[in-house]
């Protein structure tokens, strides 16, 4: 264990990082390949977007602000694991375990609230038509992401904060390839139960707030795409609807399991949480680029003309 001393007693100045003993070869064989996607998938969209002229939509901003987030994400995340799982780094700063805490914390709130813009810019582009470019402008864009980044901040920041804040003079063993807040803080000396009630109380009321919005959205859209008359046009709004709902659905679901899971202590093994976790910073990202993106016809002919030589 490394300690430092100081005028209140030791100090914990690093963490070390224990997870999957044994598995680590065979998660490793999962997780490499979809960071590939992951990272390629949305480098090849941000690149569409800002070479394609023919792309000025909002929308195509808002999938660009989704695909910023889902890189971050995966680079804050997943290459420290496999660090770990292939040259045994298990070791992180004191100031980069919670430096990734914040990312972590900030970011996957910022990734949902993104969902909802975007669930209100089909929204109104399917139910309100003849109105989509008087509300959903550059200014709009410009306004939502000035909002999904202070709110989130806002309300997620007092998190690792707090869990900085606390004395860590015990051990530093922190069972979890993540610097996850609840991981961290059972490390602490002192009394963690605002952190627990903080982290809880934040968690539902952006990402609660986000999803019972984004549902709201979607029905009203079902609602509009039922009525419709041209059965080719419902059947092909219908498809674009369904594979966007999935996956918003995954998100929110992956994200409840962990925390149910987590809550559910002895009953169930402590790796199903974290590997939960771990592929909740992995899916998504690889997942969204290829769902929103591709089926778009603009995104694919840009694509098309991105990789001709």
């Amino acid at each position: 264990m490394v300690l430092s001393s100081n005028n209140t007693g030791t100090q914990v100045i690093e963490f070390l990082m224990i997870c999957f003993p044994g598995m680590q070869h065979w998660l490793s064989i999962l997780l490499a390949p979809l960071l590939v996607l992951a990272l390629g998938a949305n480098f090849v969209l941000l690149m569409t977007i800002w070479q394609e002229a023919s792309l000025p939509e909002p929308m195509y901003y808002l999938l660009a602000i989704l695909s910023v987030l889902d890189v971050i994400l995966c680079f804050t995340v997943i290459p420290k694991v496999l660090l770990i799982f292939w040259f045994n780094m298990k070791t992180v700063s004191f100031s980069g375990c919670f430096l990734q805490m914040f990312i972590k914390n900030t970011f996957l709130p910022m990734e949902s609230s993104t969902f909802l813009v975007m669930a209100y810019d089909r929204y109104v582009a399917i139910c309100h038509p003849l109105r989509y470019s008087s509300i959903i402008t550059e200014q709009f864009v410009i306004n939502a992401a000035i909002f999904i980044v202070f709110c989130n901040l806002l309300g997620t920041v007092p998190t690792p904060v707090l869990a900085a804040k606390l004395n860590y003079c015990a051990s530093n063993v922190v069972e979890n390839c993540i610097c996850a807040n609840i991981s961290v803080i059972k490390l602490s000396c002192g009394d963690i139960h605002l952190n627990k009630l903080y982290q809880f109380v934040s968690v539902w009321c952006l990402l609660g707030s986000d999803l019972v919005l984004i549902l709201l959205s979607y029905c009203f859209i079902l609602r509009a795409l039922i009525s419709l008359q041209s059965g080719g046009a419902t059947t092909k709004a219908l498809s674009t609807f369904g594979s966007h709902l999935i996956l918003i659905l995954f998100f929110y679901t992956l994200l409840l399991v962990f925390i149910f899971t987590n809550k559910a202590g002895k009953k169930i093994p402590s790796e199903v949480p974290i590997l939960l976790n771990v592929l909740h910073h992995l899916i998504p990202p690889a997942l969204n680029p290829i769902v929103y993106g591709v089926p778009t016809q603009e995104i694919k002919q840009g694509i098309i003309k991105l990789f001709k030589f």
